[in-house]
């Protein structure tokens, strides 16, 4: 089996970035203590979202910038279309599993800072493997 490495470049980022949002998520889940579960909830996840995408977005054009110059405009397009829409099942799946399990883990009273993390590993996890899955299948890396 080849490696693919534009694939595992992705992945590369989706665990650095999945690092940084998920100590970060857990930071504000923590910091939350005391407000109501879906208020910690939401503000938690919609942290981790700025920060993750922040940092993807950093990471996806630094490891890109040099091949997209030798690619045509109309390959650029094509390759981001899918790759938006590969993201687009991910983060269904994602928010599908990562609301309401830290959800349930806060109507627990689980720790916050633990219910976050062990949220954050479950549905990013989920969301790895849906995007890689995709991507292959449309034959975008």
């Amino acid at each position: 089996m080849k490696v693919n490495q534009q694939l595992l470049q992705i992945n590369r980022n989706f665990i650095i970035c999945f690092i940084i949002s998920a100590s970060l998520s857990a930071v504000v889940a923590q910091s939350l203590t005391g407000y109501e579960n879906h208020l910690t909830t939401t503000i938690t996840i919609i942290t981790g979202y700025i920060v993750y995408f922040g940092i993807f977005s950093v990471l996806f054009y630094l490891d890109n910038k040099v091949r997209y110059k030798q690619m045509s405009s109309s390959l650029i397009r094509k390759e981001i279309l899918s790759m938006i829409s590969s993201f687009g099942v991910g983060e269904i799946i994602y928010l599908a599993v990562r609301w309401p399990s830290l959800y349930y883990f806060l109507e627990m009273s689980i720790e916050p800072f633990i219910a976050s993390l062990v949220s954050e590993i479950i549905a990013t996890a989920c969301y790895m493997i849906s995007v890689t899955i995709f991507l292959r299948k449309t034959k975008t890396f």
